[in-house]
């Protein structure tokens, strides 16, 4: 399951391992996840400006490793 990385504007998706990663006590929910999101907005943010510059490509998912 990903999530859409709507607010940063790069039509990025992030997946679940990655959340975890940023925040490893997100409950495994929706409600969880986007909770996830919201409280680490800027450092998700900044991954998906490096993976964008990188690359030319229209959508980028977002992993652990990016973090």
């Amino acid at each position: 399951m990903t999530q859409r990385v709507e607010p940063c504007d790069f039509g990025d998706t992030i997946a679940q391992d990655a959340l975890r990663r940023i925040q490893p006590d997100a409950r495994p929910d929706e409600s969880g996840f986007l909770n996830a999101f919201d409280s680490n907005r800027d450092l998700i943010c900044a991954a998906a400006a490096k993976l964008y510059v990188r690359g030319s490509r229209g959508a980028y998912d977002l992993v652990a490793a990016n973090f």
